[in-house]
Order: C-alpha cells, then sequence, then structure tokens
C-alpha cells in the first residue's frame, strides 16, 4: 500500500467531517430555542417541568434506537469501499424496514402509554398533563426519525456528510418554525403550549424523511444504487445491522444513565451544586459535538479502507482524525481552564450557579483533551464491527468507575462539588486509553463479521 502525504488525509478527513459538525450543530441550536420559546408560555414553570421529562423520555428512546444509523453506516460503508454499490441500496432497504417496523411500535406505545408514562414519573397533576401531550406527539414522529437515521447512516457510508449537513439546516430551521406556530397559536393555528413543539419537532422530522427520500430519487443515486428495484427482506441484511446496532445501543443508555446518576449524586451535595452540573455539561457540547463529527468521518474512512481490504489504511485514517480532533479539545481546553466564567454565562447569568461551577469546569476542561482520542477511535472499532467492546469499555469506566469514585469523593467524603467532577479525568483517560490499546494492538480483519 503506497502512504498518502500527511494533507491528503487531513484533506479527507476535514471534508466529511466539517459537514456532519455543521450538521450536528444546528441540532444543539434548535433545543436552546426550542427551550426559550416554552420558557416564554405564561405557564412557563410548569411547561419547562414538563419538558424536561418529556425530552428526557424522548432522549432514552432516541439515544437507544439511534444506533440504527451506526449498523447502517457501518455495513454501506464496507461495500462502498469494495465497490459494490448494489449491496449499499439493498444495505439501506433492509434498515428501512426495520426503521419502520421499530418506529410503529414506538409510536404505539405513544398513542395509548404517554399519559401513564408521563404521570408515573410527574409527582404534580398539571406538569404530568403536559408532559403526556408532549410525549404524545413526540412519540409519533419516532417512526419518521428512524426512517431518516437510516438515510443518514447511508449517506454517511458512502461519504456525502453534506447531505445530513443541509438536512440539518433545513429540518431544524422548520422546527423552529413550526414550534412557534403551534406553541403560540400563530396564522390561525390553535395555540398548543407545550404540545406544539412536540408537534413542530414531528413535522419538521417528517420533512427530513421527505428530503433524504428526494435526494436518493436523483438519478445519480438512483441509477447507481438500485435501491428502488432491489426492495426486499434480506435477512441476513438485518441481522447484521442488528449485531453491529445492538451493543451501541445499551452503551448509549450507559451513557446516558451513567450521567443522570452523576447528576443525582451533585444534587445530594446540594442544589446550587447539581445547577452548576447542568450548566457544566450544557457547556460541554460545545466540545462534545465536534467530536462526534470527527467520529462520523473515522467511521466512514475505516470502514471503506477495510471495505477494499486495506487494514493499515483503516489505522492511519483513525489515528490522523485523532490527532486532528485532539488539536481541537486542546484549544478548547484551554478556554474552559483560562475563562470559564465566561463560557458559563452561555448558559446561566446566575453568579452563584456560575461561582460553584468554575473549580469543575476547570477540571472537564483538562479531562476534555483525552476526550477526543476516545470518540474518535472508538467510532473506528465499531467501523471495524468492534462495538461490543467499544461498550464493555464504556460500562467499566463510566458505570464502574467514574460514578462510585464521584460519590466517594463528593458525598461520602464530603469533599463537595469540585472533588466529585474530579472523578471525570479518571473515567475519560481510562476510557480513551483502554480504546486505543484495542485500536492499535487489537485483532483486525477485513470480514465484518469477526
Amino acid at each position: 500500500m503506497n502512504i498518502l502525504p500527511i494533507n491528503s488525509y487531513y484533506k479527507k478527513i476535514l471534508k466529511l467531517s466539517i459537514p456532519a459538525i455543521a450538521g450536528l450543530s444546528t441540532q444543539m441550536i434548535v433545543s436552546l430555542v426550542d427551550t426559550a420559546m416554552v420558557g416564554r408560555l405564561a405557564e412557563a414553570e410548569y411547561a419547562l417541568a414538563a419538558m424536561g421529562l418529556g425530552v428526557l423520555a424522548t432522549w432514552a428512546l432516541i439515544s437507544f434506537f439511534s444506533s440504527l444509523a451506526t449498523g447502517t453506516h457501518v455495513i454501506v460503508a464496507r461495500k462502498f469501499g469494495v465497490g459494490d454499490f448494489v449491496a449499499c441500496g439493498k444495505a439501506l432497504n433492509n434498515s428501512l424496514i426495520l426503521a419502520l417496523g421499530i418506529g410503529s411500535v414506538v409510536a404505539l406505545i405513544g398513542l395509548f402509554a404517554a399519559r401513564p408514562i408521563a404521570h408515573f414519573f410527574s409527582a404534580d397533576i398539571i406538569v404530568g398533563n403536559y408532559a403526556a401531550d408532549y410525549i404524545f406527539y413526540r412519540f409519533l414522529g419516532i417512526p419518521f426519525f428512524l426512517i431518516s437515521v437510516s438515510y443518514r447512516g447511508f449517506y454517511f457510508g458512502i461519504s456525502k456528510t453534506k447531505i445530513f449537513m443541509i438536512s440539518g439546516v433545513i429540518t431544524n430551521l422548520l422546527n423552529i418554525i413550526f414550534n412557534y406556530i403551534f406553541i403560540y397559536g400563530e396564522f390561525g393555528f390553535p395555540r398548543m403550549g407545550l404540545a406544539g413543539a412536540g408537534l413542530g419537532s414531528t413535522l419538521a422530522t417528517s420533512f427530513d424523511f421527505i428530503f433524504y427520500l428526494l435526494v436518493l430519487l436523483m438519478p445519480k443515486y438512483r441509477n447507481k444504487y438500485q435501491n428502488f428495484k432491489n426492495f426486499k427482506f434480506d435477512l441476513d441484511v438485518i441481522k447484521r445491522i442488528y449485531k453491529i446496532s445492538l451493543p451501541v445501543s445499551f452503551q448509549n443508555v450507559f451513557i446516558l444513565l451513567g450521567f443522570l446518576i452523576f447528576v443525582a449524586i451533585t444534587g445530594l451535595i446540594g442544589i446550587r451544586e447539581q445547577a452548576a452540573t447542568q450548566a457544566i455539561i450544557s457547556t460541554l457540547f460545545i466540545s462534545f459535538l465536534p467530536c462526534f463529527g470527527f467520529g462520523v468521518a473515522v467511521q466512514t474512512l475505516v470502514g471503506i479502507s477495510l471495505g477494499a481490504g486495506k487494514i493499515t489504511l483503516a489505522k492511519i485514517y483513525g489515528f490522523e482524525t485523532a490527532k486532528i480532533a485532539t488539536y481541537y479539545t486542546l484549544a478548547l481546553s484551554f478556554i474552559f481552564i483560562v475563562l470559564p466564567d465566561y463560557l458559563l454565562l452561555i448558559i446561566t447569568n446566575d453568579e452563584t450557579i456560575i461561582q460553584a461551577a468554575v473549580n469543575p469546569m476547570r477540571i472537564a476542561g483538562v479531562a476534555q483533551i483525552f476526550y477526543a482520542v476516545g470518540v474518535v477511535l472508538a467510532n473506528g472499532l465499531q467501523a471495524a464491527g468492534k462495538t461490543l467492546f467499544v461498550m464493555a469499555a464504556e460500562v467499566l469506566t463510566n458505570l464502574l468507575i467514574f460514578v462510585p469514585i464521584a460519590y466517594f469523593l463528593g458525598v461520602y467524603l464530603g469533599l463537595g462539588l469540585t472533588w466529585a467532577w474530579a472523578a471525570l479525568p479518571f473515567y475519560i483517560v481510562l476510557y480513551s486509553f483502554v480504546i486505543y490499546i484495542k485500536f492499535r494492538f487489537g485483532r483486525w480483519s477485513v470480514k465484518l463479521s469477526e
């Protein structure tokens, strides 16, 4: 294999990662705008509390099922690397069948169980009623969301991350417009309050599905991948998607569970400390989202390289992408360490919360230097079919190390919030080290089943 000049690797990495980062960033923006609109309702106290429950319920489902994109992404990238474009189309078709089946079941659950679910998690009847309406409309949009996730994995796999970027901009702009219309009852539509935020998001997601479909109908995609000529159920493809995706689903749940427990631990220290933790986590998304974008790039490049039988090239792309992502987190960590109070002003202007968060922010700044290596190389391992290993590494370092150390230092020893956050570097560094060792020294195969 001929080794390319280093700039050639960087160009390919940035060409894929920058559109992915841009698309992911639009999701963060719409989340902030949605919260701001709901927060300006007359019943804001109840609506915001209910939105927190509804978003958490929806997020739990989305975190679990969005791994469908990973399974589709990896399989399509492998087939694309070997030049089997018809197989890429077949992988998408079966992913869509899987998405429609799962999404329909979840939508039915939302139709009949939204109210019981909301009231189970809410002690206040009014909050429960608001949350039930929001969950009802959001769950109805899950089929559209999962279908869009399948398309997203397909376009990532064929190296077309710009399509995701354009889709993200259009969909999230529509999300803001629809939410404004239905939350406040503009242009002759009824004022629905929080329920309107759920309906607006579902309508925007349906347009996302339509956009991806229209792109696929273009001759250059329709003729090359022949999706519409080979739309049939293939159990073998379904099994491969399932095998890759399921560990990622559980990994997402474990990450969510770990940080929820961590937030609860900081609540044992104090309400102000818990609020400070929420502010820090929100700020950390500035760092996390670009790392996820680099992860998309490495998953595509590693998958295509392995599909072409080029194991050495796959590893080179993994390490070079990790380097670029680390340059970013290194630069951002400097801001976190030197100017934490200014970053926190993006989230809150409450001086007591900012003061409580400053030192933990600095610790988070140090930890995130190593975060890029873990995230990027973990995506590379997933592209190599090592999703079960990545999930196990997450469980070990998050639930069995990060959470217990945070409780021991912050609560049991009574050392407070800063020491609870001191558990984060243990988690990040160990996770990144385990992933690095596996990526560098683990047994690699060009066969996805191994």
